[in-house]
């Protein structure tokens, strides 16, 4: 080294240092929205691709049998003749399931789920009950230790739902559509359920009217403890919605998992707008505090085997991701349909094509009461392109894409 040379530096100074670690910082609060939105735009697509999974199994039962799975379908308890008291469906819960089963239980062969499928259509001995073949009912006592109504099914989750686990004994992401109007939708048309002499399965008594009452209001693809077919569904295949996504409960009261319980379903049947009131103003996706919510067990998406409207059915009263609104956990209610992606919420068409509605569809007025026997049977639906899409043959003309 020649005398009075300069020694070189060995590295930064503190000031490079810092500006350094500035610009990194930078870089990742500009690349971390972009790598958030990309990671949420594969679960949307993951979500879609499950749909068209149910999709195809929904196409491959009907080309099996002729007709869909049924949305209230199973076995029943009690004798074969004679009135049939309360105490006859708790006794016998071990042996049927009271036709409590969702679509989803026959469309499990057809979507990669036979081994599932053998479990629940033989006899089994779980947990020290010896279950009939299909099991109990997913809503019963004994019905919680019965291992394959709690198994989670990765085709029947979407991936940007995070919920898991408790209270959630089997949870779901994917309902069948019921229609335009909720009336009825638990107890259905009982022509399955009838014994000797007319006797009504649940009630003992004759219930003809019922299912009158039941014809006229539900309009979707599925229709609790019916068959339907593509044949039945003259607004066409591609008209018509066959299931919707729907999210499930965190707990957190939110307005779309967890509904505002009104009782008795009177209340909001002939006043659409009464659990309005109960969101809480400043912040909308929630519920006010103090008001009564169903417990955490009775929320959206929590069983995905049981036929209840609360876990697997939806209706196209409201848009997308508005509020819930019912009384109990064996009623009906304005359950509709919701995810976790923004802006929307997917469907899947009885043509099996899936599509993604946003909030902003056009819902007509939410505020009048649905069709039934006593509100015009037959008429087009009060709830605009929404409602028109919900039913499956009510002939209402769609001459614009949503």
């Amino acid at each position: 080294m020649k005398l009075g040379a300069k020694p070189s530096r060995g590295g930064f100074t503190l000031v490079e240092l810092l500006v350094v670690i500035a610009i990194i910082g930078v870089l990742v609060g500009l690349l971390l929205p972009a790598v958030q939105a990309a990671r949420e735009a594969a679960r949307r697509m993951s979500c879609s691709n499950n749909f068209k999974q149910l999709g195809l199994g929904m196409h491959n039962y009907h080309s099996a049998y002729g007709k869909l799975p049924m949305h209230g379908g199973g076995t029943l308890w009690g004798p074969t003749d004679g009135p049939l008291q309360n105490w006859d469906k708790w006794s016998n819960w071990g042996t049927t399931n009271g036709m409590n089963l969702s679509a989803h239980v026959g469309l499990l062969p057809f979507i990669e789920q036979q081994g599932l499928w053998e479990v629940i259509s033989n006899p089994a001995v779980i947990g020290g009950y010896n279950y009939h073949p299909m099991g109990p009912s997913p809503v019963a006592p004994n019905g919680d230790g019965y291992t394959p109504w709690l198994t989670t099914i990765g085709t029947m989750r979407c991936p940007s739902d995070p919920g898991v686990g408790l209270p959630g004994r089997g949870r779901t992401n994917y309902a069948v559509c019921a229609g335009d109007s909720f009336k009825y939708n638990y107890y259905g048309n009982r022509d399955t359920d009838l014994r000797v002499g007319g006797q009504h399965a649940y009630s003992g008594t004759y219930d003809g009217d019922l299912s009158v009452a039941a014809r006229a209001s539900q309009r979707g693809a599925f229709r609790a403890h019916q068959f339907t077919a593509f044949r039945d569904f003259l607004d066409g295949t591609s008209n018509t919605i066959a299931m919707g996504e729907i999210t499930t409960d965190l707990g957190d009261r939110d307005v779309r998992t967890v509904p505002s319980a009104r009782s008795p379903v009177t209340n909001f049947t002939y006043n659409m707008t009464i659990c309005d009131n109960d969101v809480d103003a400043q912040r909308p996706q929630f519920w006010n505090t103090g008001v009564t919510v169903l417990s955490g067990a009775e929320a959206r998406g929590m069983r995905w085997a049981a036929f209840t409207p609360l876990f697997t059915q939806f209706v196209t009263i409201r848009p997308p991701n508005s509020l819930t609104c019912g009384n109990n956990l064996n009623n009906s209610g304005i359950y509709g349909a919701s995810s976790r992606h923004q802006g929307g919420a997917h469907i899947l068409m009885a043509d099996g094509a899936v599509k993604f509605v946003t909030d902003s569809i056009e819902a007509g007025n939410s505020a009048l009461p649905p069709i039934d026997h006593n509100n015009t049977p037959g008429a087009k639906s009060p709830y605009g392109l929404w409602g028109a899409l919900g039913t499956a043959a009510s002939r209402e003309v769609i001459d614009s894409e949503f």
